[in-house]
């Protein structure tokens, strides 16, 4: 070490760990400010009886850490406080990145908020992708407080469904959820990347699945396990009797990242198409439903933001 320079501090919590097994599995989990949810979380997370290999947590608060929370969990894990709030796309990219760079072999994903709803989800997940060959499988994502339900809506043709009973009892080719109980190969991650950091929320799991579409590597969701999370669904607004639905957030905030977002997503390859209906939609929504023009020229501004890829910050 040159003469006078900083002496690096040592943290034996995040010590080298040894090179995973073969077939191994990591978890991948990103939290801020919300220790008791994380505590439930990796409860499950962590005692499922196909056990994790290793456990990886990014902390985008470490103003108030959870570093404790993690160091309890019964499986190996490494900590990774970020002083810079990457937000969940961010924070996914840096725990996946981070999970290759252990040696994964797959990459399970989960948030902060929500929990696999059993211990037998990771067990299931694996039967499925080996199975049925599968780059990525998610399980269904059930409302936490009312697991019969879903969720998110989830847009089948015209039709949005609801509740786990109306998707069938076996698999859904093509359709996921990404950041809640999402399982993909690690090889699937070479070709698909990670979560785009400047997104930081809101789309960023719609645009890694817009990316795996394009693969064309076989992924979906099998019926047979679920993912439980706080309910999603008041945030989409039906319209003409339900055909037609509108996300209109709760906050500023929101609205801000889940429109900019889009609009970046609606001005990339693959999802082109939808530019048209999403303004006819959210026209409808605003000034026939709403009537509140001005929300209406907001989101035409945020639109056009992120289709310019201005991704600022809020």
């Amino acid at each position: 070490m040159p003469d006078g320079g900083p002496v690096p501090e040592t943290d034996p919590g995040n010590e080298v760990p040894e090179p995973l097994g073969a077939d191994a599995v990591v978890a991948v989990v990103v939290t801020r400010h919300r220790r008791d949810l994380l505590a439930e979380s990796l409860k499950v997370v962590t005692s499922q009886t196909r056990p994790v290999d290793h456990l990886v947590v990014v902390d985008n608060g470490p103003d108030r850490p959870a570093r404790d929370v993690v160091a309890d969990c019964p499986v190996p894990s490494t900590y990774l406080p970020s002083h810079r709030n990457l937000g969940g796309a961010g924070g996914f990219a840096l725990g996946m990145l981070h999970a290759l760079a252990l040696g994964a072999e797959w990459v399970w994903l989960a948030d902060d908020d929500g929990r696999p709803a059993d211990e037998d989800v990771l067990r299931v997940l694996l039967e499925e992708a080996r199975r049925r060959d599968l780059a990525e499988v998610s399980p269904v994502v059930a409302n936490i407080d009312s697991p019969d339900r879903l969720a998110f809506p989830l847009r089948r043709g015209l039709t949005w469904k609801r509740s786990a009973d109306e998707l069938g009892d076996d698999f859904l080719p093509g359709i996921a959820s990404l950041m809640n109980g999402a399982l993909f190969r690690a090889s699937a991650l070479e070709v698909t990347g990670v979560p785009d950091l400047r997104l930081f929320v809101r789309g960023d799991e719609v645009e890694l699945h817009r990316r795996l579409v394009r693969s064309g590597l076989p992924f979906g969701t099998s019926l047979r396990t679920a993912y439980l999370h706080p309910n999603g669904s008041d945030e989409f607004k039906p319209m003409l009797g339900g055909r037609f639905h509108a996300q209109d957030p709760e906050n500023d905030v929101k609205r801000y990242y889940t429109y900019r977002n889009r609009g970046f997503l609606l001005s990339q390859p693959g999802m082109r198409k939808l530019g048209a209906l999403e303004l006819l939609r959210f026209g409808l929504y605003f000034v026939g439903v709403k009537r509140d023009p001005r929300a209406f020229a907001r989101w035409l501004r945020l639109v056009r933001q992120g289709r310019r890829e201005r991704f600022h910050r809020y």
